[in-house]
């Protein structure tokens, strides 16, 4: 089943609006990695105000989110930055670009800053901005922090007037993501001249208990949620593995929770993830993924990743814009006399990043492994042969396969029929529904979901799979021109 954020539409729009008109108090709508670790000249946008940020280990997250930070007073360069006597030689000559947002010193025109390592020491023109940082040691057990050993002895215990329970808009929102009622949940100040929390929690019988009990990922939840909420207006809140000790599920409602805090409290969020999950509630231009020296626009699998870097145990590679143009792909390797596993598909979720991608695959001289990359028929991207691109036919890639499968109904209906899980003698009626359908669709991206939905919530994947299949096995000359572009590669 296709996913459905329960963050509205009209949320998304509205706050990529905003960023594009730079509708903020303060904002960094973009950086430019001048020369940083393994990036030269390598801008990156902002263009939604809970970004994402992807990549294998070593691919440079953390670089763009510690950049994104240190321009503001309140983080050091060193927070993320740090140099090591000899051992650093290399930061010499860093330098990052910046256009800022900062109504309160420029209120029509947007700031140009520059950080750079220079003579030993970072040099930058700093802005203020209050600054949110949540490094992944915010899941270590409270069991394992050094600073809460206090909190185990036998007659710990703190003054009423240093507890205090979490607001009603972070108790409502922490709810929302771990799934469960933390109204009775308190904060514990374990010493008056000690910015340090223990959290203690409460079960339905009414029993309190510690934070020694909870989960790590639980804590880290109630944690982020209560320093956001207590936060002012346009903060930036920077997130590392946001997905770290969480559920899935979880993992999806606190990236809906930064919409919603971004759309309330004009916070701006970037976070690093390995999660897909972690994607999904997200815009396109929300997701940038990062290639240890490349930085690319774009919602994308995380699992693709590996195909990109060239981390990958297979022939060749085929970039292409989405899932369906994937199923489609893989159908006609099926079909031909090409061994289908000596090929790795992978939607890129548009013709831009799907060329792009390939593009860089295939000039990157550590990646032996070669790569094609096919557009779907109405995409604006040019066919490219040297550069290895080429166009799916049809105008539209599900309205295609679906009307040349219908056109030969009488050849490859009762097939058609049981592989999308009727019975061969429901064929009549199964085409009457493909007929219906087709007739009232105004998107033909939605045509096998629809189809699915009146033959019995059919998945919408398996009704394409069966589509792409008959498709392929009923044209072998059109298969056939495909897989002579594929052998070069194999």
């Amino acid at each position: 089943m296709a996913f459905k954020s329960e963050v509205r539409d009209t949320i998304i729009n509205s706050l990529l609006e905003k960023a594009r008109e730079r509708n903020y108090g303060k904002y960094l709508p973009r950086l430019t990695l001048r020369n940083l670790r393994g990036f030269k000249d390598e801008p990156i946008s902002f263009d939604f105000p809970v970004t994402a940020l992807i990549g294998p280990n070593g691919g440079g997250k953390t670089t763009v989110l510690g950049a994104a930070g240190i321009i503001y007073r309140d983080i050091p360069p060193r927070m993320f930055f740090a140099k090591s006597g000899k051992y650093d030689a290399g930061m010499q000559d860093w330098s990052i670009e910046y256009e800022v947002t900062d109504r309160e010193n420029s209120p029509k025109a947007a700031v140009q800053r520059t950080a750079s390592f220079k003579s030993l020491k970072w040099n930058r023109d700093a802005m203020s901005r209050e600054v949110l940082v949540f490094g992944v040691s915010r899941t270590v057990p409270a069991s394992e922090r050094k600073e809460l050993l206090r909190c185990t002895a036998r007659k710990f215990v703190v003054p009423d007037s240093r507890v205090t329970a979490l607001s009603e808009s972070a108790a409502t929102a922490i709810s929302r993501v771990l799934g469960k009622d933390v109204s009775g949940f308190r904060q514990l100040k374990i010493a008056q001249n000690l910015d340090v929390t223990l959290l203690t929690g409460r079960t339905k019988a009414d029993v309190e208990y510690s934070e020694f009990h909870f989960g790590a990922g639980e804590s880290s939840v109630i944690r982020m949620i209560s320093a956001i909420e207590a936060a002012g207006e346009n903060a930036i809140v920077l997130i590392e593995e946001i997905e770290n000790g969480l559920h899935p599920v979880a993992t999806i409602r606190l990236v809906e929770y930064l919409i919603d805090a971004a759309n309330r409290k004009k916070v701006q969020v970037i976070f690093t993830t390995h999660s897909n999950e972690a994607l999904l509630p997200l815009p396109d231009k929300a997701v940038w993924a990062m290639t240890s020296d490349k930085a690319f626009q774009g919602k994308l699998d995380v699992k693709s990743l590996r195909a990109i870097t060239g981390q990958i145990e297979t022939d060749s590679v085929i970039f292409v814009e989405d899932a369906f143009a994937k199923i489609w792909i893989e159908s006609i390797l099926r079909c031909g006399d090409l061994p289908a596993d000596h090929f790795e598909v992978h939607p890129m979720a548009g013709d831009g990043t799907a060329v792009a991608m390939n593009r860089y695959h295939n000039k990157n001289p550590s990646i032996k492994v070669p790569s094609l990359c096919f557009i779907d028929g109405d995409s604006k991207q040019h066919e490219n042969e040297q550069e290895k691109v080429y166009r799916l036919p049809g105008e539209s890639p599900e309205a295609y396969i679906f009307d040349q499968c219908m056109e030969k109904w009488s050849e490859i209906g009762g097939k058609l029929a049981v592989t999308m899980l009727q019975k061969f003698e429901d064929n009549e009626k199964v085409e009457e529904i493909c007929r219906t359908v087709r007739t009232t669709n105004h998107d033909p991206h939605l045509l096998f979901a629809q189809v699915g939905e009146k033959l019995g919530l059919v998945p919408a994947q398996t009704v394409a799979q069966a589509f792409c299949a008959q498709w392929a096995q009923s044209n072998p000359q059109i298969v056939a021109e495909f897989l002579t572009k594929l052998k070069g590669e194999s």
